[in-house]
């Protein structure tokens, strides 16, 4: 299947908006560019997250019981294949997050997939995170 550029230019807006959300820490922006039933594999975690609220609780946990804030995130090696309906955009990210009160760097891959909501909006509906070291 033929896609269009439109799409294409549609997607990475969603991915960048996404990571600009993710990199200001900006939970409301961050959690809306997900669909609800969106699933999350991350290496941090010892099982799967079946939908957008066990990560928004995961997140929450991680505040609370961590003192987890993102500082900073940047994306490089940006990728994007167009499926069927669907978006896949691999990139690479280096996230300068804080918990316990220090600030640490991590390198990451991750391969976040899209899909075009009934709205029009392109939401995600996957995201994978592993480690790039």
């Amino acid at each position: 299947m033929k896609h269009t550029e439109g799409a294409e230019q549609a997607i990475l807006a969603a991915a960048e908006q996404l990571v600009t959300a993710f990199s200001h820490h900006d939970r409301e922006a961050y959690f809306a560019a997900f669909s609800a039933d969106a699933t999350f594999i991350f290496h941090n975690l010892d099982r799967r997250l079946t939908n957008r609220a066990e990560y928004e609780a995961e997140w929450a946990l991680w505040e609370t019981r961590d003192g987890f804030r993102v500082h900073a995130c940047r994306s490089s090696d940006r990728n994007l294949q167009i499926a069927g309906g669907v978006g896949i955009f691999t990139h690479s990210v280096e996230t300068q997050a804080e918990f316990g009160g220090e600030v640490s760097t991590s390198r990451e891959r991750e391969t976040i997939v899209f899909e075009k909501a009934t709205d029009g909006r392109w939401l995600a509906i996957h995201e994978h995170l592993s480690r790039a070291e």
